[in-house]
């Protein structure tokens, strides 16, 4: 169970991420949706299903967003209501600075009753004030800790700027977080200095080293690759330019995918850190959904070919 593995700091850890449909999309559309997922998912080998919360990140910077942004439905209705068939815990993202701790604690009652774990994200933008700070939204959560983890969001990107993930890892840890589920990595040199530093952290501090799992997302058009980096996620120059060149981009990424999680599972493995993968599917087009499904396969058998999955 997902649960467990976390609890006991097993390596291995296989998760499967989506978007909710968008807030536009009708009743009828919603459930013909979560049916299509629901058929793709059946027979998938992994953990959990994380949901995430769409969030309107403009005002994080003053470059033009490259698609327009459309909310999109509630992730814990959605799960609840249409996904309940799929017999694998449900991981909820919440942006906790937007509710006060009495909702915060309402929904998790919730979610915890329903046997999913959350996740609580911070603000979307520096000038966001939040309603409730991340520290007390994992103050709510303690009293779920017995029935629950809850993980958090960490990003390579932050640290090859500001050199203190480690510690911010760290920060949430002592406030009961598990396990963190990363930013998209096309950089695995940000993702290698990321996790040095918070072995480097633990040691000194004699602390157990908490779960990380990255997220690897399959680049489908030249738009996505501009996408990816408007929110943040950095890719290598010459990567970027293979892309832009490439004669197939979505076959060429998944293969960039694949060998940045070789890379790190070996990385992982030499450093002690238990490390796991989410597979992220926020894409529309039938054939960025099937290389997810088709990468969450190949990276199963390479984490088992390494011994960390059964």
């Amino acid at each position: 169970m997902f649960l467990d593995k976390i609890k006991s700091k097993e390596s291995g850890i296989l998760l499967y991420g989506i978007t909710p449909p968008k807030a536009q999309v009708g009743p009828e559309k919603v459930v013909e949706i979560a049916e299509k997922t629901l058929a793709r998912l059946h027979n998938l080998d992994i953990d959990a299903l994380v949901v995430y919360d769409v969030q309107d990140e403009s005002a994080r910077t003053s470059e033009e967003r490259p698609f327009p942004f459309i909310s999109a439905h509630d992730p814990f209705e959605f799960a609840k209501n249409h996904l309940s068939s799929l017999q694998v815990p449900k991981i909820i993202y919440r942006p906790a600075g937007k509710f006060t701790k009495e909702e915060l604690n309402v929904w998790l009652s919730d979610v915890v009753a329903h046997g999913f774990s959350p996740v609580f994200v911070g603000v979307p933008s520096p000038d966001f004030v939040p309603v409730t700070s991340l520290p007390e939204a994992y103050s709510v959560w303690r009293q779920y800790q017995d029935q629950s983890v809850i993980g958090a969001v960490t990003i390579p990107e932050r640290h090859a700027v500001l050199k203190d993930e480690d510690q911010r890892i760290l920060d949430k840890v002592s406030s009961g977080v598990s396990y963190f589920i990363s930013q998209c990595v096309f950089n695995v040199d940000y993702a290698k200095a990321m996790l040095d530093a918070l072995v480097q952290a633990c040691e000194a501090k004699n602390q157990e080293i908490p779960t990380i799992i990255f997220t690897l997302t399959a680049c489908g058009s030249v738009k996505t690759l501009h996408f990816m980096e408007w929110l943040g996620i950095h890719i290598p120059e010459e990567l970027k330019e293979e892309f832009k060149t490439s004669e197939n981009i979505l076959d060429r990424s998944v293969e960039v995918c694949i060998t940045i999680a070789e890379e790190l599972i070996k990385y992982g493995v030499q450093l002690g850190v238990p490390v796991g993968f989410n597979i992220e599917s926020v894409a529309i087009r039938k054939e960025e959904i099937e290389a997810s499904i088709a990468m969450v396969n190949q990276i199963g058998e390479m984490l088992k070919a390494e011994g960390l999955r059964k």
